[in-house]
């Protein structure tokens, strides 16, 4: 498995498992992982990663992207 940027909306797609940040975890850089349910905004990049909702509710920044291709 590797790892792919969350700064690419390419790269993310619903139900993908990924690691995001929360906004109030933004200093810290606290990881939160989840599946993704919605991606939210229409921008093809973003330079701090595209934003998500997890399925469980939660709401960040992809951080990675787990994928199983090689």
């Amino acid at each position: 498995m590797k790892k792919l940027t969350g700064k690419i909306r390419k790269n993310i797609s619903e139900g993908d498992w990924v690691e995001i940040v929360q906004k109030h975890h933004q200093r810290s850089g606290e990881i939160t992982e989840g599946q993704v349910k919605t991606l939210l905004g229409n921008s093809p990049t973003h330079p701090h990663g595209i934003k998500v909702k997890l399925t469980t509710g939660e709401v960040g920044r992809v951080v990675w992207v787990h994928s199983d291709e090689d």
